[in-house]
């Protein structure tokens, strides 16, 4: 996935939605309106990049003790972090941000991949009406 602001876009996007599916799949997930979506989205965002790594690394003993499933707890904490900070998103409980948590990480992983796949497959193409090897 590229870095630019069109990057950032789409993956904002791909949260959004991936959290927008979540909350009609899990019923302790619910957003007030597509502000708290596209907020609690953003700041998902956010909250992953600062404060997941800062927490990784501090309880790196009880990550390694336990083979790596600890990281499912703090994906949980994350998602239950936003929703205490954006108004009008809510998540009833932690069982229900760590189920949430893995589907959002699972779906967001597998739209970023096909939309990564589609825009190099059509980079790579070339023009339409082009043989190989004649770019210009």
């Amino acid at each position: 996935m590229s870095y630019g602001l069109s990057g950032f876009l789409l993956q904002w996007a791909v949260s959004s939605f991936s959290l927008w599916i979540a909350s009609y799949l899990f019923s302790g997930i619910r957003f007030a309106d597509g502000g708290s979506l596209l907020v609690a989205a953003l700041l998902l965002g956010v909250v992953n990049a600062l404060v997941r790594p800062l927490l990784i690394l501090l309880t790196l003993p009880l990550t390694l003790l336990t083979l790596g499933t600890f990281l499912l707890v703090i994906n949980a904490m994350m998602l239950l972090l936003v929703s205490w900070l954006v108004r009008g998103f809510s998540v009833s409980g932690f069982w229900t941000a760590l189920f949430a948590s893995l589907f959002i990480s699972f779906m967001g992983s597998v739209l970023t991949a096909t939309l990564d796949r589609q825009v190099n497959v059509s980079i790579h193409r070339g023009p339409p009406d082009s043989r190989p090897g004649d770019w210009l």
